[in-house]
């Protein structure tokens, strides 16, 4: 099943091929949580962005959070495929969709897991 969403403004699209995961996830870190993400995870290739974005890396540059430059919306982090412990094995990728963007979904509304991403990285 095809989602659709985007930012506010419309300059960014997202398009992903799947489902809704059980439960979202909400990350503990310095970045993750100023920003209030609810984040579902997508294989690389089950997503598409249309629209010229930006992106901020920090800290080790291994994740790029991508943004709307005009509204200023978070869109998708592109991520390692991290373990729960916080193993990587270095090449796995994933796309963290924020999402609280997803077309006629209320993510307020989703069970959530937390990641201790405060002391995990």
């Amino acid at each position: 099943m095809a989602m659709t969403g985007g930012c506010h403004c419309g300059r960014i699209r997202l398009e992903i091929e799947g489902e809704i995961p059980q439960s979202l996830t909400r990350c503990t870190c310095s970045f993750c949580a100023k920003r209030g993400h609810l984040y579902a995870y997508y294989e690389p290739g089950k997503f598409r962005a249309t629209g010229e974005d930006a992106a901020y890396r920090w800290n080790t540059k291994l994740v790029v959070h991508h943004f709307c430059p005009s509204c200023g919306c978070g869109t998708y982090s592109d991520i390692p495929a991290f373990g729960r412990d916080g193993s990587w094995d270095g090449q796995t990728r994933r796309i963290g969709v924020n999402a609280r963007l997803i077309d006629d979904f209320d993510a307020a509304t989703a069970p959530v897991t937390v990641i201790d991403g405060k002391n995990l990285w």
